[in-house]
């Protein structure tokens, strides 16, 4: 998932910026001001999924987080293992719309990743 994400950044057909395309999407507001996705309107379903986004402190925590920093420290050096895709979702649901007109780069563990038809993500 990070690897579509960086690649959505790269992509001239998404926002500039890891923040912007995680946070892309219909969101609303809250009396206080406060912005809050649209449930299942979003480009990431676990970021509109309903569910808290504040992390739990812990080892897994701690992991996640060496991780999101390795992947940017050497974003430039890691191999692409989605080739090139800006778009995946998992075996488990119903195959999107978007599916029919996107090229499947790959498949891992229970996702599929694709790319627009034509390679016009970039």
């Amino acid at each position: 998932m990070a690897q579509v994400t960086l690649n959505r950044v790269k992509s001239h057909r998404f926002p500039n910026s890891v923040c912007e395309v995680v946070y892309e999407g219909l969101h609303y507001t809250t009396a206080s001001g406060k912005q809050i996705p649209k449930r299942n309107r979003c480009q990431f379903s676990w970021y509109c999924d309903g569910k808290s986004d504040d992390p739990r402190e812990g080892r897994l925590w701690t992991e996640a987080q060496d991780l999101a920093k390795h992947v940017f420290r050497y974003e430039e050096e890691l191999l692409d293992i989605t080739d090139g895709a800006t778009f995946y979702h998992a075996t488990y649901i119903d195959t999107p719309y978007w599916a029919n007109t996107s090229k499947v780069t790959t498949s891992i563990d229970q996702h599929i990743f694709y790319r627009s038809a034509g390679n016009f993500n970039f």
